[in-house]
Formats: structure tokens, C-alpha cells, sequence
């Protein structure tokens, strides 16, 4: 006799996605992470890509891997408490922390688990956790992992976390209610591609005796001098304590890291648990990260084509009468409303050889769908051309424009 299947419902809440437009299935890449490569067989312009900087393709960073594979092998095998700390972990964490800035840096095996990793390491039953509304799922998560209070502030409003911190300050006990508070924000954020008000977020949170904790992961090797990221770019080392970054956009190779004072790095080996309990990096992803940082320091051309690349690509959209939102960065949503409007639109995109991945509920709210783009510092003029004439037939099909 067969067994009943005890997950059988979760066919149905399938079913319901598709009803509501809500389902998106896996698109298979068919060659390498460039500006034109193919996708489900079709050949097309990537715009959906985190590939800033044209990286993940880079012939030092390729050779850098290859070179680290045939010398250390294809895996760490331990984790890194044990014995899978190598030379080339401690050298990559030495010149991150060099390129930052700062004291010291620790890398996770990716940028959710930096978060969901330190988040929680950090604060306990007496602290309190504040975090604007928009931040990205991996603090979401990171905070409910916590036994900390929690409060929400509203998106890169100062005023609105003094009111938070001014009231946790003013309750009972000599540090008012909690001993200590984190104060958690995004550098850029990433489905609308602002950028944090850092410089009134450290002086509310210093006026009030709170850390504050920065996730550059959309600023990283985008914003900065040399693309060190958000801290940089309003010249604040020194009053952020906590940085997480990851390896995986800009950089393009695998991977997250926590940056900030020694104490810091020393306590996450001892108690963060996504450090803890999973195997380090290959040797190949830790070769290829500093191959990243050669590049980063001695190649900034890549990051002013990317600058242009956005500057050209958003104003060609905006003339064309697209929403393009709030945008500070090369992260550009083109804003369309419902889920069903939006998939629609990357799907007549796609027929056309451009991709560009819908964006819908529950990454965003459900009337707040959109295509989210982001131009890299290897597309041509002529590649941005062809999306943006792409762009106008969908729009003036779909009556979007």
C-alpha cells in the first residue's frame, strides 16, 4: 500500500502562486556571467545580473582559482574551529580588513549567514535591536534569531529612530530599559537602490549610545573610494562598528564577512554558529576573493564605467516616462504595480533578448512589483541601447508608458 504524501498540500499552495502571478520559475544560465550570455537556451542582454564589475569573469580571479586549486585543492574540509583554517583564509581576512579600514574582518560563508550569524551572537535578552523596515531578509532573519526587543524605524528616517532610541533611553534603569541597543541599517538597499542617511543615523545613534551596524552588501565595490562601500563614501571610518559585506556581487566570486574591531572578530569565532558549524571556503573561492581586491585597488576605471553605464541607462528610461522610483544606484526598479503587470513585462522583454527579472510579493509589497535592473560596468552603450529600445516597445505595448 503507498504512503500518503504528508506534504501533499504544498501543491496546492503552488497552484495558488500561479493563480496570483506570484510563481517564478528557475531560469538556467547557459554560459558565463556576462553582459550577453543565454538563458533557457535563448541568447539575451543580462540586466538582472550582481555582477557589478565584471569580475566573476576576470582572468585574474580565474587564474587565481585554478592556481589555488592545483596547490590546495578543491576543499577547506573542516570547518575553520578545526582544521579548516588555511593560509589563504587568514591572508584574505588580513587585506579585507586593510581595504575597510579597519581593525579586523571575519568571513562567513555568505553574506545571510554574516548577518544571521552576528546578529544574534552579539545581543541577548537585555538589548534592544533596531532596524529600519526596509532592511534586507537576512537582518529580518538575523533579528528573530535574536532574544533581543526589537523596533522597527521607518525607512531612513532620522528623526523617526531619535524617537525610538529617545524612548528606549527614557524607560527605567540607568541605561533606561536595555543594556545595550544595535541599531541596524542597510548601506544601499536593495529593491529600490537608495542609499542609508548614514551620517544622521551615527549621530542620533552616538547621541544615544547605540552601535550601529551597516550591511554594505549593494555598496561594496560600488560606492567609495576603490569601491570600500558606504562608510567611505561619507567618510565615516571610525563610527560604524559593525560592517557586513559580501563577496558575491561586486566582488564576484562567493562568500560575506563581518568587519569591525578585533574584540568583534574574536568573539564571532567563538559563539556565531553559521561560523561555527560549516565548512570554509574552498581554496579556489578564497584565492579568487583576494585576486578581487588586486583588481578593486588597481583597476578604478571599472567602477566609473559603471557609474556612466548608470547615469546613461537611467536617464534613458526616465525620458521613455518609466517609474524608476528612488534610485541612487546602478539598482534601478522600474516600477509597474501589480505582480501579473510585471511578470508580463519580463516575459515580453525576454522574447525580446533582454533579461530582466520581475520582482514581486513577498520580496515587495503586493502593489509595489517591479523589473529591477542593474547595469554592470561591462555593458556597451550599444547593449544599454538595445535594452532601452526593448524597454519602449514593451512599455507602449503593455500601456505601461
Amino acid at each position: 500500500m503507498s504512503r500518503a504524501d504528508p506534504l501533499d498540500y504544498l501543491a496546492g499552495e503552488i497552484a495558488a502562486l500561479k493563480e496570483q502571478s506570484l510563481y517564478r520559475p528557475l531560469v538556467v544560465m547557459g554560459g558565463p556571467q556576462k553582459p550577453e550570455t543565454t538563458m533557457d537556451g535563448r541568447p539575451v542582454i543580462s540586466l538582472s545580473s550582481n555582477n557589478y564589475l565584471g569580475l566573476a569573469t576576470h582572468p585574474h580571479l580565474v587564474q587565481a582559482a585554478l592556481a589555488a586549486t592545483r596547490e590546495f585543492g578543491v576543499g577547506s574540509g573542516a570547518v575553520r574551529t578545526i582544521a579548516g583554517t588555511m593560509t589563504l583564509h587568514e591572508e584574505l581576512e588580513r587585506r579585507l580588513a586593510e581595504f575597510k579600514y579597519v581593525d579586523a574582518t571575519l568571513v562567513f560563508q555568505s553574506g545571510f549567514t554574516a548577518n544571521s550569524g552576528v546578529i544574534p551572537t552579539i545581543t541577548g535578552e537585555r538589548d534592544l535591536i533596531v532596524s529600519d523596515e526596509l532592511n534586507h531578509a537576512s537582518i529580518i532573519d538575523g533579528v528573530r534569531l535574536s532574544k533581543a526587543s526589537r523596533a522597527v524605524f521607518p525607512h531612513k528616517d532620522v528623526d523617526g529612530l531619535e524617537k525610538v532610541l529617545r524612548e528606549a533611553r527614557a524607560k527605567d534603569g540607568p541605561n533606561g530599559a536595555y543594556e545595550h541597543i544595535l541599531v541596524i541599517t542597510d548601506g544601499v538597499f536593495s529593491m529600490d537602490g537608495d542609499i542609508a542617511p548614514l551620517p544622521g543615523i551615527c549621530d542620533v545613534s552616538e547621541r544615544y549610545g547605540a552601535a550601529v551596524m551597516v550591511d554594505d552588501a549593494h555598496a561594496s565595490g560600488v560606492l567609495g573610494k576603490n569601491g570600500r562601500g558606504t562608510i567611505d563614501h561619507f567618510d565615516l571610518h571610525g563610527r560604524v562598528d559593525i560592517q557586513v559585506g559580501t563577496l558575491s556581487k561586486a566582488i564576484g566570486v562567493l562568500g560575506g564577512y563581518v568587519a569591525g574591531r578585533q574584540h568583534l572578530r574574536d568573539y564571532l569565532i567563538q559563539r556565531a554558529r553559521p561560523f561555527l558549524f560549516s565548512t570554509s571556503h574552498p581554496p579556489a573561492v578564497a584565492a579568487a576573493c583576494l585576486a578581487a581586491i588586486d583588481v578593486l585597488e588597481a583597476e578604478p576605471e571599472r567602477i566609473e564605467r559603471l557609474w556612466a553605464n548608470t547615469r546613461f541607462f537611467k536617464a534613458g528610461l526616465g525620458a521613455l516616462g518609466f517609474d524608476i522610483g528612488i534610485s541612487e544606484t546602478p539598482i534601478t526598479p522600474v516600477m509597474v504595480g501589480t505582480a501579473e503587470k510585471a511578470q508580463a513585462m519580463a516575459r515580453a522583454l525576454f522574447e525580446r533578448g533582454v533579461f530582466a527579472t520581475s520582482v514581486v510579493f513577498p520580496t515587495v509589497p503586493l502593489d509595489k512589483a517591479r523589473l529591477r535592473t542593474i547595469v554592470s560596468s561591462e555593458h556597451t552603450s550599444d547593449e544599454l541601447q538595445t535594452c532601452l529600445d526593448a524597454f519602449a516597445a514593451v512599455g507602449r505595448e503593455l500601456r505601461i508608458i
